[in-house]
């Protein structure tokens, strides 16, 4: 038998090797693993006839195989492996690529089920790379995984039996009388089920289950931040510089940020720490409300840290906020992962001797070798990115320290209250003049060759655009989302001949990706294909039109970073 804690790589069917590709997804023991809940399902309960589908139906069929398996090699790394099937009325002609095991597992007059696209005319069926199953096990609904390496979602859906089936039952959490109110099935039925249900029912109140307790263990955590006990902050910052910092700018702040400098600057002001979150679109002019309650910090006494999530985004802010007090005596500097260690041993040494006055930079700033003589404020860009371990470590470089939290992601208020349930909240609601609304589309491939006709004007214009894509490499078990590498080859070729295309993923050198980006900046490239990579601190004006291939592949925070790349000149941007 196995428990909640026992190693996942003492489950039957994993082992030392296969642990390595489970430790990749996080799950490192029992407890982990059967909280790896599927991303989606597969549902082969409902099986047709061939007579009953239509061609380009992806379809479950029961079949009998009627001929054996024969192998042909198409090119070196490439076989395919042919047989058929029968439903008992018509034929169906299968190609398998690639997939020695399956076609050494199949038996001649034995019964299957076959999922996949059908392709039929008047005359034949056939089914390329189906997945197939034995009749006995294949008719259920069937969990989908994420998946890495040579880890399939078959595999993970087996180890995840396997383990379900030498556990005992799951403790239960909830009492009877909560379960009894919110009619919720006890844990141990709700995790079984959520891996392997019997019916679309089934899934639902696993689901409703499962997400019931993650709100409520999100909600009962913040409920402790909350009580507890305020302490008082040692800080004073007696004086508001506000009027002095806006002077330094070549324009005027919004109402929006000048009533979110004026909200900061009264928590810093009173008996409490600051605890505020800015959220507000990306372009709503965040930095510099953050310059501004920065620059008040420091004229008080104190100084001010800034952590952003990669080093990319603190350059910018380095580079922005040093623009904006630059008539100033403010000492600024930046501490990335890739700061020379002579210049890392001089900023720490000038930090605990006061003079420095604000630090940018990434986790590095967090390091205990990184020590301030007099830390008054604390602000952590696109918060989401960060633990909350992260920021409180942060924090506890000082005594009663003000923190501000800024994120783009847009978070209804009432929402907003749960998840920062600890923090106070501004909202920037106007963008600075000049900035235009982007006009958001959703289309499918149909509209492929009117969209591309679309990017070439824009670029004969003189603009630029963005093609984003999941991946950066192709995968088997992805076959229908087109990779960065491959995508930017086929459009090179097709739609974009005669065009600069350039190509930007993680995988790349740094010094690779760096002069991409300059040459992207200077309009040598006009349409850059990319990962997410470009998702934070890619700052180009002539960039107007971003296409996000596949966006059901990225979360709502980050398809709102993504398209806050473009719409950043006075260009309309789509």
């Amino acid at each position: 038998m196995l428990n909640l804690e026992s190693n996942i790589k003492f489950i039957k069917g994993v082992g030392e090797k296969r642990a390595e590709l489970f430790y990749k997804l996080g799950i490192f023991d029992v407890d982990s693993l059967i909280h790896f809940y599927p991303r989606k399902y597969e549902d082969w309960t409902n099986t047709k006839a061939v007579s009953e589908v239509s061609d380009g139906e992806n379809v479950v069929i029961k079949a009998t195989m009627i001929t054996p398996v024969k192998e042909h090699m198409v090119r070196r790394g490439m076989t395919l492996y042919k047989c058929r099937f029968s439903d008992g009325e018509s034929v169906i002609n299968v190609t398998i690529f690639n997939n020695r095991y399956l076609a050494q597992a199949l038996r001649i007059y034995d019964d299957y089920v076959l999922f996949g696209k059908i392709e039929k005319n008047f005359t034949t069926a056939s089914m390329s790379s189906p997945k197939i199953e034995k009749l006995e096990t294949g008719i259920h609904i069937h969990p989908i995984y994420s998946t890495t390496g040579k880890l399939t979602s078959n595999a993970i859906a087996k180890v995840i039996k396997t383990a379900l089936d030498n556990i005992d039952e799951i403790p239960e959490t909830l009492s009877w009388e909560i379960r009894n109110k919110y009619n919720l099935i006890p844990l141990d039925s709700a995790v079984r089920q959520i891996h392997f249900p019997y019916s679309a029912d089934d899934s639902a109140a696993a689901r409703k289950r499962l997400i019931f307790e993650e709100l409520l263990t999100l909600q009962l955590g913040l409920l402790k931040l909350k009580s507890t006990k305020k302490k008082e902050t040692p800080l004073n910052i007696s004086k508001d510089y506000t009027s002095e910092f806006t002077a330094l700018l070549p324009y005027r702040l919004t109402n929006a940020q000048q009533r979110a400098i004026n909200e900061c600057i009264r928590d810093m002001q009173g008996k409490y720490p600051m605890n505020r979150l800015l959220q507000g679109d990306v372009g709503s002019g965040k930095t510099a409300v953050g310059a501004g309650i920065i620059y008040t910090v420091i004229k008080n006494g104190y100084q001010g840290a800034l952590m952003a999530p990669t080093e990319i985004l603190a350059t910018q802010h380095y580079e922005s906020i040093s623009k904006m007090l630059g008539n100033t005596n403010i000492t600024i500097k930046l501490l990335t992962g890739s700061t020379k260690a002579s210049e890392k041993k001089q900023i720490k040494s000038d930090l605990i001797d006061g003079k420095i006055d604000l630090l940018i930079g990434t986790h590095a700033i967090i390091q205990n070798d990184v020590e301030f003589k007099n830390l008054g404020l604390v602000i952590t860009d696109e918060q989401h990115r960060f633990g909350v371990k992260q920021r409180a470590s942060l924090a506890n470089k000082g005594q009663g320290i003000h923190t501000l939290v800024m994120s783009a992601t847009p978070i209804p208020r009432t929402l907003g209250l749960i998840l920062y349930g600890d923090l106070d909240i501004s909202i920037l609601d106007e963008l600075p003049p000049g900035r235009q609304e982007l006009r958001t589309d959703l289309v499918d491939s149909r509209y492929n060759s009117r969209l591309y006709k679309f990017i070439r004007d824009a670029v004969d214009r003189g603009e630029q655009c963005y093609i984003i894509c999941p991946m950066v490499e192709d995968s088997e078990d992805e076959e229908n989302l087109k990779s960065a590498e491959q995508f930017a080859e086929e459009l090179s070729q097709t739609a974009f001949r005669g065009y600069n295309l350039g190509l930007l993923h993680g995988k790349m050198k740094p010094k690779e990706k760096e002069n991409v980006m300059k040459a992207f900046s200077r309009g040598d490239v006009q349409i850059l294909v990319a990962t997410t990579v470009v998702e934070v601190g890619v700052d180009v004006a002539n960039a107007t039109i971003m296409v996000i291939e596949n966006a059901e592949r990225f979360g709502l925070s980050q398809l709102n970073q993504l398209r806050g790349r473009i719409g950043r000149g006075s260009k309309k941007s789509y």
